[in-house]
């Protein structure tokens, strides 16, 4: 299965029996929706409602950290996301999350997940139907094979910035990178890492939310003065858009770490360095 799917492509395999299909929407606070109530309204037929806030680390203050595996292995068994599976991921979030869903599943080892190529609204734009009210998959047995792959903490950042010998790719918007705007979180303050890049993850889209063709990627990469032949480690505000630039990488054949705290560790920290403007 390519790591990324078009929705004619899922109409021509949807009931088969190792595929499964996740909705991985998640939204800001200060969006104003509620994801697990959209997707009530309306979802793919047999997609499982994958709540990315929910499944995280309780231990601590910052959001979206990666769980412990024991809580990984239940939430995915529990939703049928099991060992011998097929799993395709959608969203219908302006952030793309379903990209942070594909980097948490991989960071456990599971490697068979593809996104769907515009989420939603591509299934819908295709013709294909919806179904309401939640799924009751049947459980399912999944084996984390590791934990934290493709994901950097907050010393191995403090080491990346100081020797400058990584590229770091924040996914932001340029007036959250730039400081210019308020942090969404108390006690965390606007700016970004010294040294690092902005390349806003809305950059590797299409305006209808289908994913930009291989040399359309590269061009994003490459106008932002990124050498993707050299290492490259991506940030954002909790660890979600950061995924969109992961994936981009992966389509190209590079793999690209995320930093899991992101923003919301690095800048709720007052012993790190710290920089605004553009």
């Amino acid at each position: 299965m390519d790591a990324l799917v078009s929705a004619q492509w899922l109409a021509g395999e949807i009931g088969a029996r190792d595929l499964r299909i996740a909705d991985c929407t998640w939204f800001l606070p200060g969006d104003g929706r509620d994801a697990h109530a959209e997707y009530l309204a309306g979802h793919i037929p047999g997609a499982v409602f994958l709540d990315l806030a929910e499944i995280a680390d309780a231990a601590t203050s910052l959001p979206m950290m990666l769980p412990a595996p024991e809580k990984f292995a239940s939430r995915m068994g529990r939703l049928g996301l099991g060992d011998g599976t097929r799993i395709v991921l959608y969203d219908q979030s302006p952030h793309h999350t379903a990209a942070r869903g594909w980097a948490m599943l991989r960071s456990f080892g599971i490697s068979d997940v593809a996104i769907l190529d515009g989420g939603l609204e591509a299934w819908r734009a295709s013709g294909g139907t919806l179904a309401s009210g939640e799924e009751t998959p049947r459980p399912r047995h999944i084996t984390p094979r590791a934990r934290g792959l493709g994901t950097r903490d907050l010393a191995q950042m403090k080491a990346v910035q100081a020797s400058g010998a990584e590229q770091i790719l924040d996914a932001r918007s340029p007036s959250r990178f730039a400081g210019a705007e308020p942090e969404p979180r108390a006690g965390v303050i606007p700016g970004h890492m010294p040294g690092s890049t902005n390349l806003h993850y809305a950059r590797f889209f299409h305006p209808d939310g289908t994913w930009k063709q291989v040399d359309e990627l590269r061009a994003v990469f490459a106008d932002a003065g990124v050498d993707l032949d050299q290492p490259i480690v991506a940030t954002c505000g909790s660890g979600v858009t950061a995924a969109v630039i992961a994936f981009a990488a992966h389509l190209l054949g590079r793999e690209v770490p995320i930093y899991d705290g992101s923003w919301a560790e690095w800048g709720g920290d007052p012993a790190t360095p710290k920089e605004t403007g553009a």
